[in-house]
Parts: structure tokens; C-alpha cells; sequence
């Protein structure tokens, strides 16, 4: 689980900083690897989406635990 854990943090990273080069920029990393609207590039940006979903469980269950609150108080 902590190796799940540890790709979708790195793929949610990739997909944002991916958008920070489309919001700067208008260069969009993915397409120019892999082709825009390519079948390679809709899989890269459906693990990202899954990811993003899949990381929501250690913020909601760390939010649960007071670690975030825990973390604003330092």
C-alpha cells in the first residue's frame, strides 16, 4: 500500500506540474511526449486522474486524525 501510495503522490505531482506548464506556458508536457490526443497520452492522464482520486483517502483519513490541524497549529 505505501508503494501505491508513493506513485500516485508522484504521478498527482507530474499531472501538476504538467498544468503549471499549460497555465504558464501553453506547453503541455504529456501531449508533446506522447502525442496530442494520442491513446499513450489519455492513459497518462487517467493514471493522473486516478491518482488524484486515490490520494484523497490519506487526506481524508489524516484530516480525520488531526494531522491536519496539527500541522496549521506549528
Amino acid at each position: 500500500m505505501k508503494f501505491l501510495n508513493i506513485l500516485t503522490l508522484a504521478l498527482v505531482i507530474v499531472g501538476g506540474l504538467n498544468w503549471g506548464l499549460v497555465g504558464l506556458f501553453g506547453f503541455d508536457l504529456v501531449a508533446a511526449i506522447f502525442g496530442a490526443g494520442s491513446a499513450l497520452a489519455r492513459i497518462v492522464y487517467t493514471l493522473v486522474g486516478l491518482s488524484a482520486a486515490w490520494q484523497l483517502m490519506p487526506l481524508v483519513s489524516a484530516i480525520g486524525a488531526g494531522e491536519a490541524a496539527a500541522q496549521r497549529g506549528r
